[in-house]
């Protein structure tokens, strides 16, 4: 029991007696007249920048070099992004749904020893013996000069989905009304895409337009990934719906690659949730019409088309493919 209580009075003998945060108790005298302030003002030439400028590592020295950067998805590089940790609702839509229901539309059974009828040469030949043909180029197919891109069998593979979504704002105002409607449409486009915006300037003078060289007149963002399917979430479930007696999208749009594009009018771009929960803050008449365009992996638009009616936007009118 004595051992014991000589061991509760000293329970930290091996500390140091003192921390050493305490103040000295005679300092030199040269630590108590130092004054950094007094010291940096007193210099008479700044000091070199690249002494104190930071300078990121060179992590790729090259292809041939022994030491080559860790790959993103390393969770010891530095450019790695932890995630995703949830998928949203349209993307687990289009993988789990869409994505079957595609290749099921677009399958084409090819049977064991089927062999498909031959085709002609995309391009013609040039018929007759006048030198003139001679070795000459040859002709275009028939019905036109621009030749389409070779449509594949949709396998589970090469099933088109959306590759990134463009928002395009064209600010025509900005030129005669100051730089506020520049700075209102800058603040929509972030609001709705939670992207940070790039702006276009005028390259040339065009009086028809009223554009001025070095002037902003557009802006862009391009969304992918997670934003992305949010962006279209909302576009297809909040936005498309509320517009009184719309028809759609006209099937003639797209650019024979699988590029598909269509607008917005102003009053359109009100009624995304992050403008209308905020309305006072955006002037009405500032408000900008949105270019939104699709890009997919389809080489046709026909198979774009398809892909986006699947994800819930209405077309109409003539199609042409």
């Amino acid at each position: 029991m004595a051992t014991q209580a000589a061991g509760a009075e000293q329970p930290y003998t091996e500390l140091e007696p003192e921390s050493s945060l305490v103040p000295v108790a005679n300092p030199h005298a040269k630590a108590q007249s130092f004054d950094p302030l007094a010291f940096s003002k007193s210099r008479k030439r700044q000091l070199p920048p690249s002494r104190y400028r930071f300078r990121s590592p060179r992590y790729d020295r090259g292809p041939m070099h022994p030491h080559q950067p860790l790959h993103p998805s390393d969770p010891a590089s530095r450019e790695f992004i932890p995630g995703p940790f949830s998928s949203p609702r349209v993307e687990l839509a289009y993988h789990n749904i869409i994505a079957p229901d595609f290749m099921t539309m677009c399958y084409q059974h090819t049977p064991p020893g089927f062999r498909p009828v031959e085709k002609g040469p995309r391009l013609r030949s040039w018929d007759g013996a006048n030198p003139y043909f001679a070795n000459r180029q040859l002709r275009g197919p028939r019905g036109g000069d621009v030749l389409r891109l070779l449509r594949k069998p949709i396998t589970f593979r090469n099933v088109p989905m959306v590759e990134r979504v463009t928002v395009h704002a064209y600010i025509s105002s900005a030129l005669k009304g100051g730089s506020g409607y520049l700075h209102v449409a800058g603040m929509i486009l972030q609001t709705i895409t939670n992207h940070r915006v790039e702006i276009h300037r005028a390259r040339h003078n065009e009086q028809g337009w009223g554009l001025i060289k070095g002037r902003p007149v557009s802006m862009t963002v391009d969304l992918k990934g997670e934003d992305m399917y949010h962006f279209i979430g909302k576009l297809i479930n909040v936005v498309l719906p509320r517009i009184k007696d719309w028809s759609g999208v006209r099937a003639t749009t797209g650019d024979s690659s699988g590029n598909l594009s269509f607008g917005l009018t102003p009053d359109v771009v009100a009624g995304f949730p992050e403008i209308e929960v905020n309305y006072d803050a955006y002037p009405t008449k500032m408000i900008p019409g949105l270019y939104i365009t699709f890009h997919t992996t389809a080489n046709q638009d026909k198979d774009a088309r398809l892909l986006l009616q699947q994800l819930g936007i209405p077309f109409y009118g003539k199609i042409v493919d």
